[in-house]
């Protein structure tokens, strides 16, 4: 694709690591089809960490904004109405932002920190998009959605009167690349997440000695605070495990494993199935309106996971637990995760987004 002058796209929202990650994704596709953008972010969240003057993804756009805009969701009567005089302020100074630099399509990710650029592009009257990354939208998303020419999606997405485009996941190449079918479970990787999960270090904990009897080695990713305290458990039970609090590189951890117990945010469950590690979902419980339950919802309807809540675990054993992991058809699912994805889900958001030209 050549340089297309006439097109500059404006991707806004944020505030958390999932929805910046997309931010990320989208800035590199942009970058990588020749494509000018910029971003407008809040003050508030993450936002000015991952794409602020002094952070190395800033050079990913041509400008960067950051808007005092505050959120709205769990605030009580008075401090909403305070945070939306915020958001409609923050909203004039979008739709300025957008005439400034002649922004053609605006993509949103979700966020508190996406209103003033999705109100702005009402205001400007360009073509907005969202892109929701969980199964359901998001609390930003479903007031958007209204107004948004299209909805992209990696789930099968239904909202009343809108398009829904199905796309693959932005997910990095290095997880396909290391992709390969599961035959057998020689090792187990324990997730939580970036921040870790006490629940899911708890119940490692509980199979360790079922598995340490099975040869069955032991990855475990503890997250910071929890660390300390799940290294000196093994030493305790006298069990080897690989035990650390975070990984930068998610793609070698999960190709060296043959399953995986986690948690089932989006970008999780998609980056194990690009790689072909089956799981068992333990989902968050107090994510917002319950999302990571129905993300694994998705794949457990096609026989391609296990899922347990929180709850549910309490009242199995370890012995039966584990019985199930190891009866799990891992050669099918980890096959049939694979064709649920495919690389460049970016570039496909960004192309599709060109067939609609601003009025």
């Amino acid at each position: 694709m050549g340089k297309l002058d006439n097109v500059n796209i404006c991707i806004a929202g944020g505030g958390t690591g999932g929805h910046l990650s997309i931010v990320k994704a989208l800035a590199s596709a942009c970058k990588d089809l020749n494509i000018k953008c910029i971003y407008i972010g809040s003050t508030m969240g993450q936002d000015k960490a991952w794409f602020g003057k002094d952070s190395l993804d800033n050079a990913l756009f041509s400008q960067t904004y950051f808007l005092d805009s505050k959120p709205v969701v769990g605030r009580n009567i008075i401090k909403k109405l305070i945070n939306l005089l915020f958001i409609l302020k923050a909203s004039l100074q979008a739709r300025k932002i957008l005439k400034q630099e002649k922004v053609s399509h605006v993509i949103s990710v979700g966020g508190f920190s996406s209103a003033p650029a999705s109100f702005g592009a009402f205001m400007y009257k360009c073509p907005l998009f969202l892109h929701e990354q969980n199964s359901i939208l998001g609390q930003a998303n479903s007031v958007l959605a209204k107004k948004a020419l299209a909805i992209f999606s990696s789930f099968p997405l239904k909202v009343a009167d809108k398009e829904v485009l199905q796309t693959s996941y932005p997910v990095k190449g290095a997880f396909f690349d290391k992709a390969r079918t599961r035959e057998s479970i020689d090792s187990i990787l324990f997730a939580g997440g970036s921040q870790g999960a006490k629940a899911i270090n708890d119940l490692a904990l509980k199979l360790a000695p079922l598995l340490d009897s099975k040869g069955i080695k032991i990855v475990h990713q503890t997250g910071k605070l929890d660390c300390e305290r799940v290294k000196q458990a093994y030493l305790d039970l006298d069990i080897k495990a690989s035990v650390f609090d975070f990984s930068n590189d998610m793609p070698k951890l999960m190709a060296s494993t043959d399953f995986a117990i986690s948690r089932s945010g989006a970008s999780t469950l998609w980056e194990l199935s690009a790689t072909g590690l089956p799981a068992l979902f333990v989902p968050y419980p107090f994510a917002a309106k319950n999302h990571q339950f129905f993300n694994a919802k998705f794949l457990e309807s096609k026989s391609l996971c296990l899922l347990y809540t929180q709850d549910d675990l309490e009242e199995k054993s370890p012995k039966a637990l584990l019985d199930e992991i190891l009866a799990f058809p891992l050669k099918e699912a980890s096959s049939k995760l694979q064709t649920l994805i495919h690389k460049d889900g970016t570039k496909e958001i960004i192309e599709k987004m060109l067939e609609y030209k601003k009025a």
